[in-house]
């Protein structure tokens, strides 16, 4: 496996996700896209993702209780949370569990850029299990 850490993106809106690809290829980390919430958790590669960036809103399960689901299975898995529909409970839900951020669509790819940075920097070179 590489020593450059997965990303995975969730978001059910393509073009979007497709974007936030992109832009998170550019800057050099490996990434899996995901439609919803219950294709990444049928994914073979759950166990290499280093960091999730979702949407809050999505059919079925939605961002917030895709991040609470992996808890309640032990993991803790740093989120990056997006919307474009901000809401202060699901903030504060999210952030409560262990959220690393919570951006507003459209948001600064700066703060993406700090965000990823500051969870991955660590994992960056380390070989994965």
């Amino acid at each position: 496996m590489s020593d450059i850490p997965l990303v995975a993106i969730v978001d059910d809106d393509e073009p979007v996700r497709v974007a936030t690809d992109s832009f998170v290829r550019s800057l050099g980390y490996v990434v899996q896209t995901f439609s919803c919430a219950e294709e990444l958790l049928r994914s073979s590669h759950l166990d290499d993702i280093s960091c999730v960036i979702v949407d809050v809103q999505m059919p079925g399960m939605n961002g917030v209780e895709l991040q609470a689901h992996l808890r309640s299975e032990g993991s803790d898995l740093p989120f990056i949370f997006f919307t474009a529909f901000p809401d202060d409970r699901m903030r504060a839900r999210a952030l409560r569990d262990g959220a690393i951020c919570y951006l507003t669509k459209p948001f600064d790819g700066d703060e993406l850029v700090a965000a990823l940075r500051d969870v991955l920097k660590n994992q960056v070179g380390k070989a994965r299990k």
